[in-house]
């Protein structure tokens, strides 16, 4: 069962320092919980043989690896707008938001390299008098074992090791410089029953999906085909007949004409809701997509380069924007669903103008200036990424109920409002 949530007002404070980089996180009635041991610790090299890698360090040496070295303008510009570490703030809100359960669940599907991870970890640290006792865990799902040691070098080090069993759930577990415990799941059931805050950044675009034709006899999906001018290449055919996925995935309402549906996403978001609604927690989901209103958006990518999605299969990255309507609908109605916003919405919420100003203050050279407004503009511009990339949220029912104080024999009657959604709701500064 749910805690009944005990209320209090949160605050993002820009630092007067740009070189953090961050907010600040101010709470009143904040309790101190006390800090629950470890259940299991892991043998590696002491704390005091490792430095910690800060994610955005390894960011900027990747890119530097790979374009060569760059301006001191450009170095500020990613270590003062960099949009991923607002996340962290976005999880802390929500883990106040619920209560602050004792135990709070870290799980991020798809988690890259590991930097998003290690960025929110990052703000964390630097909260650590917020958090408090809470006792927090990182739950990484990763069906790639490569790309596992990747995330496990970037966040653990060397204290990371393989599970003995390839029938364990956790196939590989490790631990951070502070101490913190990482898991490693090959499926989202796997991950244990618990409060938990679930991210997916840039995750559902890469799953597959389904792609349907409105034609003259009804729906009919579009299928891959041998191109039948030449044997070496593919083309796009609709199926002559009905499909079990065009039987079965087409709302009776649909009004397009051209339809992508991700079965896999819709599967992902059922197992997302059924956890919030039972063990409580939050999803949030950032990336590329709409509300129900695009249609063709299957597309390929190589080099950063648009790519024919047909031609030379492995060779590039595929994806689709993701239909949020869609996942709000496989969600269900026993979470509350928020947005999807666009990521100028969800930035402004989230402070970017009032850091910006902080910044701009702090900075007299007219290059960099110069380079933090191109940065800004690029995220929030709406010809830019700013309408291109969106946030949508699931929250368990009682995250946005008013909380009922019994008054004696009368009828119960609401107390004050809960706290605002960070992101999707404009929060308050000082």
């Amino acid at each position: 069962m749910m805690r009944k949530m005990k209320i209090c007002r949160v605050f993002l404070q820009p630092v007067s320092s740009p070189a953090a980089g961050m907010f600040l996180v101010r709470v009143k009635h904040l309790d101190i919980l006390r800090r629950r041991p470890a259940e299991s610790r892991i043998f590696c090299t002491s704390s005091s043989d490792r430095k910690p890698r800060p994610s955005l360090l390894k960011h900027l040496s990747s890119k530097i690896q790979a374009t060569g070295p760059i301006s001191v303008a450009e170095y500020m510009k990613e270590v003062l707008t960099n949009p991923v570490m607002l996340l962290g703030v976005w999880i802390l809100s929500e883990w106040m938001g619920a209560g602050r359960p004792r135990r709070l669940q870290l799980v991020e599907l798809g988690p890259g390299k590991g930097s998003l991870a290690a960025d929110i970890l990052r703000v964390f640290s630097q909260l650590q008098s917020v958090v408090g006792g809470a006792s927090v865990s990182l739950h990484l799902v990763e069906v790639s074992p490569a790309l596992s040691q990747v995330q496990a070098q970037n966040l653990t080090g060397t204290c990371s090791q393989e599970a003995e069993s390839e029938d364990d759930l956790v196939y590989r577990r490790g631990e951070t410089a502070t101490g913190l415990p990482v898991f490693w799941y090959r499926r989202l059931e796997d991950v244990p029953a618990d409060f938990s805050i679930f991210v997916a950044h840039e995750f559902f675009d890469a799953l597959p999906i389904h792609k349907f034709q409105r034609t003259e006899n009804g729906w009919r999906e579009v299928l891959v085909d041998i191109h039948p001018d030449d044997p070496e290449k593919l083309r796009f055919a609709v199926a002559p007949a009905p499909t079990l996925a065009s039987s079965t995935l087409i709302q009776a309402n649909e009004r397009r004409v051209h339809v992508e549906v991700c079965a896999e996403g819709g599967v992902i978001v059922q197992q997302l809701a059924r956890r919030i609604v039972e063990d409580g927690g939050a999803a949030l989901i950032a990336d590329y997509g709409h509300d129900g209103t695009k249609t063709d958006t299957f597309r390929s990518f190589k080099g950063h380069q648009l790519h024919d999605v047909l031609s030379s299969p492995g060779s590039a990255d595929l994806t689709a924007d993701v239909d949020f309507s869609f996942l709000r609908r496989m969600a269900g109605e026993g979470v509350s669903c928020l947005g999807p916003v666009t990521q100028r919405m969800f930035l402004k919420n989230m402070g970017i103008d009032a850091r910006m100003q902080v910044l701009l203050r702090n900075c007299s050279n007219p290059s960099i200036r110069k380079q933090l407004t191109s940065s800004y503009d690029m995220l929030t511009n709406p010809a830019k990424m700013g309408e291109r990339f969106h946030f949508f949220g699931l929250l368990h029912p009682s995250r946005l109920a008013l909380p009922e104080i019994p008054e004696g024999l009368k009828l119960k009657k609401k107390s004050s409002a809960p706290l605002p959604v960070a992101g999707f709701t404009e929060l308050c500064f000082s």
